[in-house]
């Protein structure tokens, strides 16, 4: 069975939209657009005409960006657009299932309900957050069509070593396509499956660039996988999808200066996430910290509720989950500017005083 019957049929036999560079001197008089701009100066982007179908200029740099052909990438509205594609072109809706490993990022099973694929939910190992090779496969269904692995793996910081993923995608070939979602890679020391995606049979690798690039309201992300995926994949996405201003702002922040300004921002994150994470675990409060390759630390704290409402007080938000995602008296704290860790860890100090 190959990767095109893992795939619906009628997703498969769709008209791929046509893409390519639009010609800037050419008379557009066949999408019926306005023909001028009403409310924009002569400076700024006039936004009358459709973007292209597909961004063609960001498709290339992106490609450079993670190293890999252009007919490897697809350019989605952040990655989260990516999870909901990849679940619509391979789940066929109250027949097919999605499985994904709590506590883990919430959009997978959010997605698939949405599509009306069964959710199966197979738990990380105890305090450790490691994975069970043999307990994923065990849980697939004759209909698993979809597998997602977050490394590292959000809200739980922990990583997924890439022989366990590749184990259960070779295990589950010709039967499910394999999803590694990479949000937090470039905090991390774990090296990218990127270049694996390209030539596997049923990988995909998942990337973006709201966190490490600071993007997250112009909304980028990608997908990246075979050929074939890919071209699969591109028919669910609707044409004229990522808009032009997001386009500008995203090329910029691939510029030079601006990469190397994301580098730093990489290497100060880490530091100050190892910063937090010291001194947090000096709190009475605070039961546990667990290690972290991501922006952000997960700990279990006493009084969660108390700390939440006193934090909020203060204008200082953080996450605090409950029992759905076995995560109980646990919070997550991104880790952001020295002064603003500096004012959680104060208030902190302050509620561990009272």
């Amino acid at each position: 069975m190959t990767k095109f019957n893992i795939a619906r049929p009628e997703v498969a036999a769709l008209h791929k939209v046509a893409t390519g560079p639009q010609d800037p001197d050419a008379i557009r008089l066949n999408a019926n657009e306005a023909p001028e701009t009403h409310w924009f100066a002569d400076d700024e982007q006039a936004l009358n005409r459709y973007p292209e179908a597909r961004p063609t200029v960001l498709r290339a740099e992106l490609a450079k960006l993670y190293a890999v052909s252009e007919d490897n990438l697809l350019v989605t509205r952040g990655s989260s657009e990516a999870i909901d594609v990849v679940i619509r072109t391979f789940c066929r809706a109250y027949q097919d299932s999605v499985v994904s490993m709590p506590p883990t990022f919430e959009l997978y099973p959010y997605f698939a309900r949405i599509q009306g694929a069964e959710s199966i939910e197979v738990p990380l190992h105890d305090e450790t957050f490691a994975v069970d090779c043999a307990s994923i496969l065990h849980a697939c269904k004759d209909d698993t069509k979809v597998i997602f692995f977050c490394s590292p793996n959000n809200p739980t910081g922990s990583v997924v070593d890439a022989r366990d993923i590749l184990s259960v995608a070779d295990a589950r070939r010709g039967k499910s396509v394999v999803v590694v979602d990479e949000a937090y890679i470039e905090f991390s020391e774990q090296a990218s499956l990127t270049s694996v995606a390209t030539t596997h049979e049923n990988l995909i690798v998942l990337r973006t660039l709201s966190k490490a690039y600071a993007l997250a309201g112009a909304r980028c992300g990608v997908a990246i996988s075979n050929r074939e995926i890919i071209d699969i994949a591109s028919g669910v996405l609707s044409p004229f999808s990522f808009a032009a201003p997001s386009e500008d702002y995203v090329l910029q922040a691939l510029e030079p200066n601006r990469m190397a300004a994301a580098k730093q921002y990489v290497e100060e994150a880490i530091a100050e996430r190892d910063r937090l994470s010291k001194a947090l675990g000096d709190f009475e409060l605070v039961e546990k910290v667990w290690p972290t390759d991501g922006n952000f630390l997960l700990l279990r704290v006493s009084r969660q509720q108390a700390i939440l409402d006193s934090l909020r007080d203060r204008k200082i938000l953080i996450r605090g989950y409950g029992e759905h995602q076995g995560l109980k008296d646990c919070l997550r704290i991104t880790v952001g500017t020295p002064a603003e860790n500096d004012a959680l860890l104060n208030a902190l100090k302050d509620f561990d005083t009272q």
